[in-house]
């Protein structure tokens, strides 16, 4: 377990029919966040999901219109040094039912999407490949 601080908290929107998963990246590497997490609101054109199985994210594509329930991740930084988002997003359609996994791109802004980025100050966050699981998993040091 790493214990630190917290930073800066950065607060944005993102637009209409911008990429979430790509705007998200962009904010965080604008507000030069090396370590936090992430909540977000919203809506949503059309949503890609993943699911993770079998050492690879299998892409789940929902149209919509779409409420963003709940979409939060953090962030860390990987062995280039280069700021890595790992983001979980839940949707849900017009009769409530929800959907929820990694957000993946093609997932395209409705209305808006408000962004906040909290800093975490103090710790080193890290991600690196795990070959059994093919995933870039969290390394706390």
């Amino acid at each position: 377990m790493l214990k630190g601080q917290v930073g800066r908290i950065c607060f944005s929107r993102i637009f209409e029919d911008e990429d979430l998963a790509e705007a998200v990246k962009k904010r965080v590497e604008e507000s030069d966040v090396k370590a936090g997490v992430f909540i977000l609101i919203g809506s949503l054109k059309r949503a890609v999901l993943g699911y993770y199985k079998e050492g690879e994210y299998k892409p789940i594509e929902l149209d919509g219109p779409l409420e963003i329930a709940s979409c939060m991740g953090n962030i860390a930084v990987n062995e280039k040094d280069e700021i890595v988002v790992h983001p979980h997003i839940v949707v849900s359609n017009e009769k409530s039912e929800a959907f929820g996994g990694h957000l993946m791109k093609g997932s395209f802004v409705g209305a808006t999407a408000e962004l906040v980025i909290v800093e975490g100050v103090g710790v080193k966050l890290r991600r690196a490949f795990d070959e059994k699981t093919k995933l870039n998993l969290l390394k706390l040091g």
